[in-house]
């Protein structure tokens, strides 16, 4: 599925053990679920394996809770030579009425990697 944030690339609950002391999901558990997400679609776009260099206008909006589907969306925001960067939203269905909430955003920029692990270049965008 598409729209104005990119394709769902995960979709998962949080468990309770994923609770940090305020009652609210540990922000290093959904970053984890974004570098993943960021990480499946750069790899797509590099046709190989890739790293996470950076993140960059990380931007916590709402807490997610116990219960709450987290929908992880990405999407190409700009391209370099060996380096991609992928805009992230996570995004909570909430409650009985399926309320969407914002929960957080950021980009997140993966190089991409040869066979010694080393920056390589990207293939030509489109092809």
């Amino acid at each position: 599925m598409t729209d104005e944030r990119g394709e769902v690339v995960l979709r998962v609950v949080p468990r309770p053990s994923d609770i940090n002391s305020n009652g609210h999901i540990f922000g290093g558990w959904v970053l984890s679920q974004m570098d993943i997400a960021g990480g499946i679609v750069a790899g797509r776009i590099a046709r190989g394996a890739v790293a996470t260099v950076a993140i960059e206008g990380m931007k916590f909006i709402s807490p997610m809770l116990l219960g709450d589907l987290v929908s992880v969306y990405a999407r190409e925001e700009r391209r370099g030579r060996t380096s991609v960067a992928i805009r992230i939203d996570a995004v909570a269905t909430r409650g009985g009425m399926q309320q969407q909430v914002e929960l957080t955003q950021g980009i997140f920029t993966f190089v991409a990697l040869d066979e010694t692990m080393r920056p390589r270049p990207l293939p030509p965008s489109g092809s």
